[in-house]
């Protein structure tokens, strides 16, 4: 510790300025507007909080650490960042009151938005996508659609679609015993995810379009879970290119066999740099297992590395190899295939920073009512997400939530007026501050 000395005064230091920074971006964008349009008004007075400011409010909640509605009276202390907001009694009144139908109001809300800051950003590449389902644990009995699930816990089993980068996307909230598997759980939420994105990225991809309108190349990256050949159909259907973790059969099995004896189909895989592996290799054996109940142009890619001592063995049984494969349409080496499946496992951390980010927690007992958390959850989350490609560069650009809360979100600042303006003092040494400062203006 240094010799510093804390002393008192100052009653117009505030915390949050980051926040106020991010609240301020939703504005710019438009979500603090789309929200309040997508949220009926009730009764036969208008709400004295705008329920769409109230919602930002709450998404900067979930950004901030908060896990519950009582978590927005921290907000309600710093009047001058953030104006008038709601209490937790009005914010859960506001939450009990979406139903289905304002539900999809929300994720309509969302992309909106994701239209405005897609524009500024638009890529020209594949636009990868990956689905995924977690476990979220609860402890009461008395949440409507809370069940228990295949590891010997209780609660929910949401399905979550998210792109390459992080982005969340879309969301499906499903009892503790919903199967990983199901066929139809992954189609809807593919389906829901292509709703939600720009038009020029949806196009040609939703279903019943015209093929021939795609503009843009979609991939879909799933786990053993979404491995079915009917999964692969809609997928085709919607012209997505698919890749799929392959499950352990008997045909792959005796095509791996086969394939150890013919050291000629092996290729050095290409090494990912956060995981490398200098001995792996990879092979297709497409033409050693049957197919034919598969779309056409499948291809079975598999990938062996050495076993080290206290490596997991693979589905695939070997001594001496784990072995790890998947299914594709996609054309071109599978060196290269491999590499891009393999980065499926990154959906892992996008699902880590929702966790993070409130949706660890269903804090309602009714169903609906945690449906517009969890969906509040991801749209907060692709918030930050906006806002870290937009305004942040450095390491904060690709900070967890964690870091973005003590460097940034927390942050403190003096309130200072001259003449009319009321305006905010960071402290210049903030690692943080530049970034900040350069996220309270538009491009």
């Amino acid at each position: 510790m240094t010799n510093a000395r804390l002393a008192g005064g100052g009653d117009r230091v505030v915390w949050g300025a980051g926040l106020f920074a991010l609240g301020g971006f939703a504005d710019r964008v438009g979500l603090t507007e789309a929200l309040s349009a997508a949220v009926p008004r009730r009764g036969e007075r208008a709400p004295v909080h705008d329920r769409g400011r109230l919602l930002t409010h709450l998404l900067l909640v979930l950004a901030g650490g908060g896990e519950a509605c009582t978590d927005i009276e921290h907000l309600r202390s710093q009047r001058e960042l953030f104006g008038a907001v709601g209490s937790d009694s009005t914010l859960y009144r506001a939450l009990r009151g979406i139903d289905a139908s304002a539900l999809g109001g929300l994720w309509a809300a969302a992309a909106e938005a994701r239209e405005r800051v897609w524009s500024q950003r638009r890529g020209s590449g594949p636009l990868v996508v990956d689905i995924d389902s977690t476990l979220v644990e609860v402890h009461s009995p008395n949440k409507a659609g809370a069940a228990p699930h295949f590891k010997g816990g209780y609660g929910f089993h949401p399905m979550i679609c998210s792109t390459a980068d992080g982005e969340p996307l879309w969301a499906k909230l499903r009892p503790g015993n919903a199967a990983a598997n199901s066929i139809a759980d992954h189609v809807e939420v593919l389906d829901a995810a292509i709703s939600v994105l720009p038009d020029a990225d949806a196009a040609g991809h939703r279903a019943g379009d015209d093929l021939a309108l795609a503009g843009r190349e979609m991939v879909l990256r799933l786990d053993s879970g979404g491995c079915s050949a009917r999964i692969a159909a809609a997928c085709r259907d919607r012209n997505v290119t698919f890749f799929m973790s392959a499950r352990a059969t008997a045909g792959i099995d005796a095509a791996i066999a086969a394939a150890r004896c013919d050291p000629g189909r092996w290729t050095p895989g290409v090494p990912n740099p956060k995981q490398r592996h200098p001995k792996a290799h990879v092979a297709e054996l497409t033409d050693l297992v049957d197919l034919s109940g598969w779309p056409a142009r499948t291809r079975l890619i598999i990938r062996r590395e050495p076993l080290h001592p206290g490596a997991q063995r693979s589905l695939f049984a070997s001594e001496n190899f784990r072995y790890w494969g998947f299914l594709t349409d996609a054309a071109g080496s599978p060196a290269r295939l491999d590499r891009l499946m393999r980065k499926h496992a990154d959906v892992e951390d996008a699902i880590a920073r929702l966790k993070d980010s409130g949706l660890a927690r269903m804090p309602f007992t009714a169903w609906d009512a945690n449906c517009a958390w969890a969906a509040l959850c991801m749209i907060s989350a692709a918030l930050v997400h906006w806002f870290q490609t937009q305004r942040l560069a450095g390491p904060l650009k690709r900070a967890a939530p964690k870091r973005l809360r003590w460097q940034l979100w927390h942050l403190p600042a003096l309130v200072c007026e001259t003449g009319r303006r009321t305006w905010l003092r960071l402290p210049t040494a903030h690692p943080g501050t530049r970034s900040l400062l350069a996220a309270q203006h538009p491009n």
